[in-house]
């Protein structure tokens, strides 16, 4: 996939910044470079790869250190509510911004 400077002034647009002639042509340069290493890492065939949690797996035998499944901090729920705007039944209200 390689972009266009059409396409870096959408998604600047998108996201809401401006950027200058010579920022879009860098960013250009960035985000094409970053999709040739996506390609480049797609094109590598993983058949019968097995995935690894930590890549430190590979190497060594690495047990996980998981914990224990249960509630270690209070609910803080209505502290936290308490300077909002407005909530209902627990939930933030946020002004709608998508029609």
């Amino acid at each position: 996939m390689t972009l266009t400077l059409q396409d870096v002034s959408r998604i600047a647009h998108l996201a809401r910044l401006e950027l200058s002639d010579a920022e879009r042509s860098r960013m250009l340069e960035q985000l094409n470079g970053f999709f040739g290493i996506v390609a480049r890492m797609s094109a590598v065939d993983t058949r019968g790869v097995e995935p690894l949690y930590t890549p430190l797996s590979a190497v060594q035998a690495a047990r996980l250190r998981l914990r224990e499944d249960r509630v270690t901090e209070p609910d803080a729920r209505a502290a936290n509510q308490r300077s909002a705007p407005a909530v209902d039944d627990g939930l933030f209200l946020v002004p709608r911004v998508i029609e």
